[in-house]
């Protein structure tokens, strides 16, 4: 099994795009593995917390000013320049305005980590990322609440982001402390069937997230074509400006990491605390948004290869 799992994680980014086109193809598989996809989430985080260990993980806390700006720029005040140009342009209570505003307000993508290292930089600028954006997730989604009412009920989606913030802190609590129990000193070959794990465990994930678009597809290509392309310009669009404003910067070494956090969003997260008017004309948008997440492995690489070689 171990073999097994090392081979899958060679081959991780080829796994992530095969994870796409099954979530396309079987449908029923997809509608089957939809209502686990919050305990597959939580699986993902538990394995990106023991892979990367407390030690490693909690060694960047001297960039803690840093990482704190980087979450407020890109949870708070991108969300809240976006709300004010949509509404500029009157646009601001349409489907496009609110999806695009989630998007932007929420945290980094669970599997972040995972993705800056199959393209082979250290996770754990991302893990910081999305530990500390997700917990500051209440707080910085409080402008984007008082200023768009469409969203519903501030006090139900604040209570679900502590929530949120609470059962991350348990399962990453429980992943360090598995580590040090277990693997204080984590083995080249356990590392890689880690990775494995992980690979699998997005294959599964996104196969389920992908349970509406596949038939929405079939019987409207038109409005799903154009969502996937609001999708593909947010996220790729995000990570390639971030990037070459932080190399510019002199951000090298966590260039990439912030990069793939900056378009890779959880934007599922206000899925289970806004009402149903308010979501139903997301989750179209929603599963064209994991193609780009599962494709930056392979799109975004050979920009992010600039961040590997050596300065001139």
């Amino acid at each position: 099994m171990i073999e097994l799992l090392t081979i899958v994680a060679r081959y991780g980014r080829a796994a992530m795009v095969f994870g796409l086109l099954a979530g396309f193809a079987l449908p029923q598989l997809a509608a089957t593995l939809k209502p686990w996809l919050p305990e597959l989430v939580a699986g993902l985080l538990f394995l990106n917390g023991f892979r990367i260990g407390a030690s490693r993980a909690l060694a960047g806390l001297r960039e803690g000013i840093s990482s704190l700006k980087t979450v407020v720029v890109l949870q708070m005040i991108l969300p809240v320049v976006a709300l004010l140009c949509f509404a500029g342009l009157g646009l601001l209570a349409t489907p496009l305005a609110i999806a695009v505003i989630l998007m932007l307000a929420a945290p980094s993508l669970t599997g972040s980590p995972n993705i800056t290292q199959l393209m082979g930089h250290a996770p754990e600028p991302a893990f910081r990322l999305m530990i500390l954006g997700t917990a500051l997730m209440p707080l910085t989604v409080l402008p984007v609440l008082l200023l768009l009412p469409e969203l519903g009920d501030a006090q139900t989606v604040l209570l679900a982001a502590l929530r949120l913030s609470g059962t991350i802190a348990l399962t990453v609590g429980l992943a360090f402390t598995c580590r040090h129990l277990l693997a204080r000193d984590l083995k080249e070959r356990m590392a890689s069937a880690v990775d494995g794990l992980t690979i699998v465990a997005l294959v599964v994930i996104v196969i389920g997230l992908m349970a509406a678009l596949g038939p929405a597809f079939h019987s409207a290509p038109w409005p799903v074509a154009q969502w996937m392309l609001l999708a593909l310009c947010l996220n790729f669009g995000l990570q390639y400006a971030c990037f070459r404003w932080l190399m510019w910067r002199g951000g090298r070494r966590i260039a990439v990491p912030t990069s793939v956090v900056a378009g890779n969003r959880n934007f599922a997260l206000f899925l289970i605390a806004l009402p149903a008017s308010t979501t139903e004309p997301l989750l179209i948008f929603l599963g064209c948004y994991q193609v780009p997440m599962y494709l930056t492995a392979v799109v975004m690489r050979p920009i992010y290869a600039k961040a590997l070689s050596p300065p001139p």
